[in-house]
């Protein structure tokens, strides 16, 4: 194979799906290794020692370990939709996102893995940062522009993730720009695109590549 970065991925990770999601849509092709997170690849340890996935190792060697960082690199190569058209408040967006939010849908999709927790006070938490969310969108039609830009494409599969721990109470909340703009990123060409099953990658196997 002509030589191109190698990714590490988990197709149902958020934060490797967002990565996907800007590399498909820059057109940056990589060799993609598919992890399996109880049996992770010595190869990835190696190169990002705190083991978690994306991970993007360019041609040169750099590593990449974090995935919006994937996803400004991606498309600092090439941004045919202009997702880059307001950076700075996606990557804000993003970041709050990261940090806020997942907070609170991490402790009400895995409550036992926490100590003292109440799942639907987490529940409810993320709940009124959707609600924030769904003002943008309301207002923009999309989070920060009536186009998809990176903040919308770095935040839905998190969204996605918050909705289908309980889809039917999630579908039943009072959420009437988020929902359809959810439901339209999950019925979108690019989620399709970047949601195709690979086998578990081991050292020594074809590496698919992902992307043109």
């Amino acid at each position: 194979m002509t030589a191109l970065p190698v990714l590490y991925s988990f197709r149902r990770c958020p934060y490797a799906m967002r990565a996907r999601m800007a590399l498909h849509v820059s057109g940056q092709a990589v060799r993609l290794r598919e992890v399996v997170l109880r049996d992770k690849p010595p190869e990835m340890i190696a190169i990002s020692p705190k083991a978690t996935v994306p991970v993007l190792q360019l041609e040169d060697g750099q590593v990449l370990e974090e995935s919006l960082e994937i996803m400004l690199w991606a498309l600092a190569q090439n941004d045919p939709q202009d997702w880059l058209e307001h950076r700075d408040d996606a990557r804000k967006l993003a970041e709050q996102t990261e940090t806020e939010f997942k907070h609170h849908l991490d402790r009400y999709k895995y409550p036992t893995r926490y100590e003292n927790v109440d799942p639907l006070e987490h529940r409810a938490s993320g709940l009124q940062f959707l609600r924030q969310l769904d003002g943008r969108i309301a207002e923009n039609r999309q989070i920060l522009g009536k186009n998809p830009g990176l903040a919308d494409f770095a935040i839905f599969p998190f969204v996605r993730q918050f909705a289908n721990t309980d889809r039917n109470w999630f579908d039943a909340q009072k959420l009437p720009a988020l929902l359809p703009w959810l439901q339209g990123h999950l019925a979108s060409d690019i989620f399709a695109a970047i949601m195709a099953k690979y086998p578990q990658w081991k050292t020594g196997d074809e590496e698919p590549r992902f992307g043109p």
